[in-house]
């Protein structure tokens, strides 16, 4: 069993995912509202076009899935930035809260790309954790 903990590996909101159907107008609006683009890219895993999109130390990622839900609660999930995402995945496990039996992930995002999965709340928000590498 890991001895961890857990409060001093995670480090914030890193970000908040919202999935969308046209990524052009989503970024025409948080441009407009002031955040700027921090990152676009492409995830060839997934086949969708991605946008990290920040305001000061608020990120959006949005990206282009095509099956937006279009209506209030439409957020995807809120990503928590985390310092070791291995020691975390492995306290989860270990306390019986991988609810989605996720996997950890890599994506070649920023410079060094990133490792994280998912879990599911009891409100079933998904909370993804994450860390850049």
């Amino acid at each position: 069993m890991i001895n961890m903990n857990l409060h001093d590996n995670l480090t914030g909101i890193q970000h908040i995912g919202i999935p969308t159907n046209d990524i052009e107008e989503t970024i025409t609006f948080y441009k407009k509202l002031g955040f700027e683009i921090a990152l676009q890219t492409v995830n060839k895993e997934a086949d969708e076009k991605v946008a990290f999109l920040r305001l000061n130390t608020l990120v959006i990622e949005t990206y282009e899935n095509k099956a937006a839900k279009m209506e209030s609660g439409a957020i995807d999930h809120i990503a928590i930035d985390v310092k070791d995402v291995e020691s975390v995945y492995q306290w989860i496990n270990e306390n019986d809260m991988n609810t989605t039996k996720d996997i950890l992930h890599f994506l070649p995002f920023w410079e060094n790309g990133v490792r994280f999965f998912t879990i599911e709340g009891p409100n079933k928000e998904k909370i993804e954790f994450s860390q850049y590498l």
